[in-house]
């Protein structure tokens, strides 16, 4: 059998080259705006934290953040907990909550479909995190088209 000869890796090694940036660093003009669209099920795969990080990251770029929440996306906006609302059940468990309530307080919009929310879900606008815009299920198309007349940002993405 062959003998390794390289080092182990330890704790605060380096695999990549994480500073060297290959794009320029984009920020925002005055006035410009940023939509961010979640149709996922809450923990049920990554796309709801990475979709919740580029919101973040586009509001703090200075893009007049919104997001979306429809479909399965509603339940990102949930209050969870357990055995109480807010109490962590398990490392992350929080993860949605808090960073929507995170992007809430910096200035970002959140928006969740009521139909979604009652009827494919079982929930009421008591149910969303304070602070979510509970919409009609009309508003949510007005909503992205709006987005699109203004020019905006628009980060669509879809798991089904």
């Amino acid at each position: 059998m062959p003998q390794v000869t390289a080092a182990a890796h330890k704790p605060g090694d380096f695999f990549v080259d994480y500073e060297s940036k290959v794009f320029e660093d984009v920020k925002a003009e005055p006035g410009q705006k940023a939509l961010v669209t979640f149709h996922t099920v809450a923990f049920e795969g990554s796309i709801g934290l990475v979709n919740l990080l580029n919101a973040i990251r586009l509001q703090k770029k200075g893009f007049e953040t919104s997001i979306l929440l429809y479909g399965p996306g509603v339940t990102l906006g949930v209050q969870r907990g357990f055995p109480t609302l807010g109490d962590e059940a398990f490392p992350g468990h929080q993860n949605f909550n808090r960073n929507l309530e995170r992007f809430m307080k910096d200035g970002g919009r959140v928006y969740a479909c009521r139909f979604a929310l009652q009827a494919l879900y079982g929930h009421g606008e008591p149910s969303l995190i304070p602070g979510i815009t509970p919409i009609a299920p009309q508003d949510v198309l007005d909503c992205v088209l709006l987005h699109k007349r203004a020019d905006a940002v628009v980060i669509d993405t879809w798991t089904v």
